[in-house]
């Protein structure tokens, strides 16, 4: 990624992960044949956090390089530099897969 892209807030820029299918004769699918958005991928930047009522940032539950879950429809897609990105709030993120 060429262009330096820091979320704002508790924002959190993620890296689609496509998962590749298998059918049960062997073959591969590629990742275009799934119509649907991904629910995975892998976070590039992170916000410092949401302010409290004292103004201290809270420190957020995803780091860069986490794999992430997330909902489905909740992050907005963004391209930078031709490539396909996803903004969500940390609110959107289910879980880190370990």
């Amino acid at each position: 990624m060429n262009a330096k892209i820091k979320p704002l807030s508790n924002y959190v820029l993620i890296e689609p992960v496509g998962l590749k299918q298998q059918t049960e004769s062997g073959i591969f699918l590629p990742d275009a044949s799934d119509k649907d958005r991904p629910e995975q991928g892998k976070v590039v930047a992170v916000g410092p956090g949401k302010t409290d009522k004292s103004g201290q940032a809270q420190n957020m539950s995803v780091k860069t390089g986490d794999i992430v879950l997330f909902t489905k429809y909740g992050p907005h897609e963004i391209k930078i530099d031709g490539k396909e990105y996803l903004i969500a709030r940390e609110d959107d993120v289910l879980a880190i897969i370990e």
